[in-house]
């Protein structure tokens, strides 16, 4: 697939969708045992009723997010019945337009099951309100987290449109319809789908990180990757254990884990383990004291550590060393950026919907798909409802966006540290490590940051990288 969806971690989103399922649920304890959606919610009412008053924003969204994980396992499309991931994947490999359309209209149980009925009892539009009013009341505003990477907040929203408007600039003159943008994003996807078996990803995925010197099996890092029922929807990793320090100065090791659903494998797949790995490495090479041996104080800064491998995925000399074949330079790059431009379009959307509640969200999708990335309006349809992040935070998709300008300023910086292409460098990790994942909650990512670039972050790497492609 062109990876419309790369899942990503709960470092962010995951992690806090867990977390109001048990605040809903037991009050608001905390180290209670992890819950999926289907666990804590059995066969809740969807799409969701809101009540006319007293719902929380966590009773509101551990509800509507039961509802999206059981829509997102269970879509018929013809006589089978597939996971929303699979279904985007075919779109990008399936030949007929007409077929494309009808595996698109399959997601419309993921699309209700955030949207209801797409009107004023919208379950989302309830939701969104009361996550404005967290965001004006709390550390996770936009301008907190903004603040944390040294951005001025005001610039956020010129950023994302600035990086949206890169991408409209190098399209060619042709609108298309949703269903086909992700086959014409997905040249990538369909060439090397023969290389990529769902039996391949895993032992690639370790290959990878252990000729950086990050052998998974040697960190502890464990993975739960094989469908089952009552999985979490969103791919997602966190700690089992925390390693920690002993008496003579060594560190003995935590344990870690991946949790994520692949029922198919192909390239978009290969990049979202390739993901959650990196955040796994990330959290295993924390040298801090037990109280901040934690992930890092900003989630966007902790979403942007875990691309710095995986985007490698769309080099094509990567391409050529791991898979023994590769596409053009412009099939990767178009691959690549499809997957940004959607995040950045998600939190744009996110902003403009936070900004002004009472606008129509299929509006302001359409607006924003038909403005920047020549995709023809569908109103009738709320097709953007096809994200749990959206559900399970205030603003979740802000932390995508603005990690995907970050990771373009860190890679770079990192390839003028370490080389253009260090694989097969068994001391890469170790030496990334002591610069960017060591420090966990005792320093501050934006210190972290500025220190490792020299500057403040700017959104000039990602923008070049568009104009190049």
């Amino acid at each position: 697939m062109a990876r419309p969806d790369r899942g990503r971690s709960a470092s962010a989103a995951g992690r806090f969708a867990r977390t109001i399922l048990l605040a809903a649920l037991a009050g608001g304890g905390a180290h209670l045992p992890l819950l999926h959606a289907d666990d804590a919610l059995s066969a809740p009412a969807c799409p969701v009723r809101v009540p006319a008053s007293g719902a929380s924003a966590g009773e509101l969204s551990a509800r509507i997010y039961a509802c999206f994980g059981s829509a997102a396992a269970g879509l018929r499309f013809r006589d089978e019945t597939l996971d929303r991931l699979t279904v985007l994947a075919r779109l990008a490999t399936t030949k007929s337009s007409g077929e494309r359309r009808a595996l698109f209209q399959s997601l419309e149980p993921v699309w209700r099951s955030i949207d209801g009925d797409g009107d004023e009892t919208s379950p989302w539009r309830a939701l969104n309100r009361l996550h404005i009013t967290q965001l004006q009341s709390r550390d996770g505003s936009l301008a907190a987290r903004a603040a944390a990477l040294g951005v001025d907040p005001a610039q956020v929203e010129p950023w994302l449109v600035a990086v949206l408007q890169a991408w409209r600039d190098a399209l060619a003159d042709q609108d298309l319809e949703p269903w086909d943008f992700y086959f014409h994003t997905g040249a990538m996807e369909r060439a090397l789908a023969g290389h990529l078996p769902l039996e391949s990803l895993r032992p690639l995925n370790d290959r990878v990180y252990r000729e950086l010197g990050a052998d998974p099996s040697q960190l502890g890092i464990e993975y739960d990757i094989a469908p089952r029922a009552g999985k979490d929807p969103v791919a997602f990793t966190d700690f089992v254990t925390r390693q920690r320090q002993l008496p003579d100065g060594t560190w003995a090791p935590g344990h870690y884990r991946v949790s994520a659903t692949y029922a198919t494998g192909g390239a978009g797949n290969l990049a979202e383990l390739l993901h959650e790995t990196g955040h796994a490495i990330h959290i295993a090479a924390i040298r801090a004291s037990p109280g901040l041996s934690d992930w890092p104080d900003s989630d966007i800064f902790t979403e942007a550590l875990a691309d710095l491998v995986a985007l490698d995925v769309y080099d094509p000399a990567w391409q050529q060393r791991y898979l023994g074949d590769s596409v053009p330079a412009a099939d990767a790059l178009r691959a690549k950026y499809a997957v940004i431009v959607m995040d950045v379009a998600w939190a744009l959307f996110e902003l403009r919907m936070q900004a002004d509640p009472e606008r129509d969200p299929n509006a302001v999708w359409t607006g924003i798909m038909q403005q920047y990335l020549r995709i023809r309006p569908h109103p009738e349809w709320s097709w953007w409802a096809m994200r749990g992040q959206l559900v399970s935070g205030p603003g979740g998709m802000l932390n995508y966006a603005l990690g995907a300008i970050l990771i373009a300023d860190l890679r770079a910086r990192t390839r003028e540290l370490f080389g253009q292409q260090p694989w097969g460098d068994t001391t890469w990790y170790a030496r990334v490590a002591e610069r960017l994942f060591r420090f966990g909650l005792e320093r501050p990512s934006r210190r972290v940051i500025e220190d490792y670039l020299g500057r403040p972050v700017t959104p000039e790497a990602l923008r070049a990288e568009l104009r190049a492609r």
